[in-house]
């Protein structure tokens, strides 16, 4: 048997809590997924090494994959993510058993569709469970009345990244197993826990803002604890395989009056120190001195990041902005942008890469016979040669005489779908028109959804709860006791014995291990320090971190504007054999239209850099190979640097 209960409606404006209860002294809240592609092995494993956890966080939401659930469901299929099945029947049990409430936002388009499918997984699994929703609602469906068939937030799709107020209402009313929401922004699925259990209110800034922190910090799960981080060959970075095999998704430990410490498993492998929780704290940031949340606008700057073990951080220093609550909410808007068509050849041997620019050269002709101006919407690299752009403005890049096996790439966006199926059509003509010694050609076409934002007033915003429960389940009924305070594994330190402990044999310096880079000669930037990039629709960010903290005064006379301009430049280029006259109309376009912004975060004394307009439309339009950019961070340290004395 299944019972609903369903809430009333609410609009985004800030509401005080009324008489709020504290509920606990600290709360334990793990990440059990960074994105939509992760593990959910990983997940089990962190329910299984940490018995404390409170709550269980599934971030499984992203532009792209926001996209396509909004392509698959108007194309008749399921507008969440089709992999909660898997997640639920290996997560469910245990935690129910541990008391443990699962949080995720893998209802993307469709929540109420999720919630149908988790309490089929239950009732499948013999588990008496309570699931909750918490999902945006169309204000076209209040003005007329009627109750949507599906749950998918306004016409066409539209979403927009809600606070953590629709999960506290769901926490307050029900206490469920499960909660599943629609889009809410990654950091306030973590806050919204903190604010029930520890009785904070939404004008409690300051811990807002340190709750946000731990957020942010954890939302992408394995990329704070060594994930992403392992690069042979970098003294600073290196780890075994194995250690990268063993990583542990991370948790947090956040005590009521907002301190709060980051951890990983005790005897897990990954890295989690100064470094890793430096890149993350920057990952996906604009202005770290007003990252703007639904929730409260924290200022970054002065965060700092105390290493208490090798499997523990304390993290402070987090606070609300001059203004500290956003009066709009930023809001996705789904709109086509064309059709994409794509092809690829391989060549090797003897002057490949003549042959590839030949191929090349014939597809641009024969797309421009039968379309006149396609040519322009099209673009290509050689994978193995310079497929992610990556040349040294120093003039000393390796040329292409020695490549004995390289692949021709060539991606086209068209207003028209018969140009996106043209073009495969005259890629494929390359096996009897084209070069010598041509094969493997693969070639498509699809349709292109790119999310437009926008911003929109709070009180223009609604959104709904519901519950539905099976079985023998009753109201709050939990398994645990919610007065009792878990056994907690460490203490939250204050400052100053942070400052003053000198009983822990760990690594409590960022730069204990590291010294001045040399002045005067010409230097990888590998050798002064790492990075991390992140995108946001068709902008960039990554960051500048010094092995050796006080580099950084010298670094910012060398990372200026203009140099990272020239940079990041090649990325616009539209062929692998650019003209004189293409390059200088790229180069033109660029002092137009890229825009560079330097940010010094002086807490972990580095820099974040945010480059305007340089990712080919964004995510989910992009031609580039990279789509996401992630690789541009690896191309800034590959640069030849000569640092100042």
């Amino acid at each position: 048997m299944e019972i609903q209960a369903t809430d009333e409606i609410h609009d985004c404006m800030i509401k005080l809590r009324v008489n709020p209860e504290k509920r606990r002294e600290k709360v334990y809240i793990g990440c059990g997924s960074g994105f939509g592609g992760d593990r959910p092995l990983a997940a089990l494993k962190l329910l299984q090494r940490v018995k404390e956890l409170n709550y269980l966080v599934l971030e499984c939401l992203a532009e792209r994959t926001l996209a396509d659930r909004y392509k698959v469901m108007v194309s008749g299929g399921d507008g969440y993510d089709s992999q909660i099945s898997d997640w639920m029947h290996m997560l469910l049990p245990l935690a129910l058993e541990r008391g443990t409430c699962i949080i995720t936002n893998m209802g993307a388009i469709d929540p109420l569709g999720a919630q149908e499918k988790v309490l089929e997984i239950a009732s499948r699994l013999g588990l008496d469970v309570s699931v909750a929703v918490a999902y945006e609602v169309s204000a076209a469906h209040l003005d007329s009345g009627s109750s949507p068939g599906k749950s998918y937030t306004m016409e066409g799709g539209i979403s927009t990244y809600l606070g953590a107020a629709p999960i506290v209402f769901c926490l307050e009313k029900c206490e469920p197993n499960v909660i599943i929401t629609s889009r809410i922004a990654d950091a306030a699925l973590f806050l919204a826990p903190m604010v029930y259990e520890l009785g904070w209110n939404w004008d409690d800034f300051n811990q807002l803002a340190q709750g946000s922190l731990a957020g942010h910090l954890l939302e992408c799960g394995c990329q704070l604890t060594g994930g992403y981080f392992m690069h042979p060959g970098d003294k600073y970075r290196d780890m075994s395989f194995l250690q990268l095999l063993e990583l542990s998704l991370p948790y947090a430990e956040i005590s009521f009056d907002g301190k709060v410490c980051v951890a990983k498993a005790e005897g897990s492998g990954g890295v989690l120190n100064f470094s890793t929780c430096s890149q993350q704290l920057l990952y996906e940031i604009g202005d770290p001195g007003a990252y703007v949340t639904p929730d409260v606008v924290i200022n970054l700057l002065d965060v700092s990041f105390l290493p208490l073990s090798s499997c523990r951080i304390f993290c402070a220093g987090a606070r609300p902005s001059s203004e500290p609550v956003p009066d709009k909410l930023l809001q996705l808007v789904p709109k086509d942008c064309g059709w994409k068509g794509w092809g690829e050849i391989s060549y090797g041997g003897y002057e490949c890469v003549r042959r590839a620019k030949a191929a090349e050269f014939l597809v641009r002709s024969w797309m421009e016979e039968v379309f006149s101006g396609s040519g322009q919407h099209i673009l290509s690299y050689i994978v193995g040669l310079d497929s992610l752009k990556a040349t040294s403005i120093d003039g000393n890049a390796s040329t292409c005489t020695t490549s004995e096996d390289i692949r021709l790439r060539m991606d086209g966006l068209f207003e028209l779908k018969e140009h996106a199926v043209q073009f495969s059509r005259e890629f494929t003509a390359l096996y009897t028109n084209g070069p010598a010694g041509g094969g493997g050609i693969n070639t498509g076409y699809k349709r292109e959804i790119v999310l437009e934002k926008r911003l929109v007033n709070r009180q223009q915003v609604f959104w709904k709860t519901g519950v539905k429960w099976t079985g023998g389940y009753k109201p709050h009924d939990t398994g645990i006791d919610p007065d009792e305070n878990p056994t907690p594994m460490f203490s939250l330190p204050t400052m100053t014995e942070v400052e003053t402990d000198n009983s822990s044999t760990e690594i409590l310096s960022p730069d204990i291990y590291s010294y001045p880079a040399p002045s005067g000669v010409k230097i990888p930037l590998y050798n002064v320090a790492h990075s991390r990039a992140g995108d946001k629709g068709n902008d960039i960010n990554f960051s500048i971190i010094p092995h050796f903290p006080p580099d950084i005064e010298r670094l910012k006379l060398v990372i200026t504007t203009e140099w990272v301009k020239t940079v990041v430049s090649s990325l616009l280029k539209s062929s692998s054999f650019p003209d004189s006259q293409a390059t200088n109309k790229t180069d033109k376009w660029v002092d137009e239209n890229v825009k560079v912004e330097i940010y010094e975060v002086k807490g972990i004394q580095s820099l974040n850099v945010v480059v305007r307009n340089i990712l080919d439309g964004g995510v989910n339009c992009s031609r580039r190979i990279d789509r996401h950019g992630k690789t541009i961070s690896d191309l800034i340290l590959c640069q030849q640097v000569v640092l100042p004395p």
